[in-house]
């Protein structure tokens, strides 16, 4: 869905497909000179985080095995419940192996915190964090991410993955959403 169909949902565009397309091939640039030659995993945080890993996963030229959770700690509202639920775990075993954990975000951190110590706990070679946005004013968890496309101000986005209430998915630009949306 192109941001004209919605733009009265939207106070600004963030950043157009074109840039998140090119940022994305950057950092897949960069994951592939960390990992050469290693055996690597990609761990896409289900749902938000299809588009990103999917687009990240294009980009990089080289083989990589991907896998998914789907850990929540939002429900339908705007912010963090303060509690992470695992929905659905990974089918691959981890251990010895390096696991990149592959989010569209990283807010509060509570739910990237959580996911990077329970992934540890697996023994795997080393557990690092990709994320196309980071909110770094919104941070109440101490989360190191190895690569991050954006920082952006602490405001609620959509699109390229991130919703509101299930909606706004599949929108090509990522935008912030206007208040009366959700208020």
């Amino acid at each position: 869905m192109d941001s004209s169909h919605v733009e009265k949902d939207l106070t600004d565009i963030l950043f157009t497909e074109k840039q998140i397309q090119d940022r994305l091939a950057e950092m897949a640039g960069e994951v592939e000179r960390d990992y050469a030659g290693k055996d690597l995993v990609i761990v896409g945080v289900l749902r938000g985080a299809v588009m990103v890993m999917a687009d990240l996963a294009r980009s990089l030229n080289r083989h990589v095995e991907m896998d998914w959770m789907a850990v929540s700690s939002y429900g339908s509202g705007t912010k963090s419940s303060g509690v992470v639920r695992i929905l659905k775990d990974l089918d691959a075993d981890i251990a010895g192996r390096h696991v990149l954990i592959v989010d569209e975000i990283i807010d509060t951190g509570l739910t990237l915190s959580w996911l990077t110590k329970n992934l540890a706990s697996r023994n795997p070679a080393s557990v690092e964090i990709l994320t196309l946005l980071r909110k770094p004013e919104a941070l109440t968890m101490a989360v190191q991410a190895k690569y991050v496309g954006w920082d952006i101000p602490n405001e609620f986005v959509v699109g390229y993955g991130l919703d509101y209430r299930e909606r706004y998915r599949n929108m090509r630009d990522i935008g912030t959403l206007a208040p009366h949306v959700y208020s």
